[in-house]
């Protein structure tokens, strides 16, 4: 069996993580691995719609997620989630559950995620018309030693996924044949 792990990408709104994680979850799908890819939007309206945007809702949105990762990583399956998980302890949380975790933070700045903000959420937090907005009005705290950190201002969505992709090869949990000069 293919040894399972956890890819976890964390962020704030707009930095990157859904993009980058699709095409990390897209090579691997091609080379054949079985991935899942639990994106925190989707999460939240099949798993998690019960849950608010509280700090306890936030931190057992978290949870939940982690309990899926924990499930599949078990059974060889390479959990990616691309979810805003503010609050460090929560992913520390899931971090001590999970074997073979990888946190990816998807830094930006916040005037690049506001220029960025392409569903106005952070033009109405700033407003605030949105309560509870992760970076505006609630707090996001960045991992302290993440394995990969991305600077989605700086890198292309496609040069972040070689990254991410580089590392998991070198770490030994995944081994791609890419085309010579690739």
């Amino acid at each position: 069996m293919a040894q399972g792990f956890t890819l976890w990408f964390t962020g704030m709104s707009g930095a990157g993580k859904s993009t980058v994680s699709r095409l990390v979850e897209r090579t691997l799908r091609e080379a054949g691995s079985a991935v899942e890819l639990l994106d925190g939007d989707v999460v939240r309206t099949h798993l998690c719609k019960d849950l608010g945007f509280t700090k306890a809702d936030r931190d057992e949105n978290v949870r939940r997620i982690g309990f899926v990762c924990e499930l599949l990583s078990r059974i060889g399956v390479i959990a990616i989630v691309a979810a805003i998980s503010p609050y460090r302890e929560s992913r520390e949380y899931v971090r001590s559950r999970v074997e073979n975790f990888i946190e990816v933070y998807v830094e930006c700045p916040l005037c690049t995620l506001i220029e960025r903000d392409v569903k106005g959420l952070y033009k109405k937090a700033l407003a605030g018309e949105i309560a509870n907005f992760t970076g505006i009005s609630d707090p996001y705290e960045p991992p302290v030693a993440p394995e990969i950190v991305i600077h989605s201002a700086l890198q292309t969505p496609e040069e972040s996924a070689e990254r991410v992709l580089r590392t998991l090869e070198s770490r030994g949990l995944i081994s791609i044949r890419r085309a010579v000069g690739a």
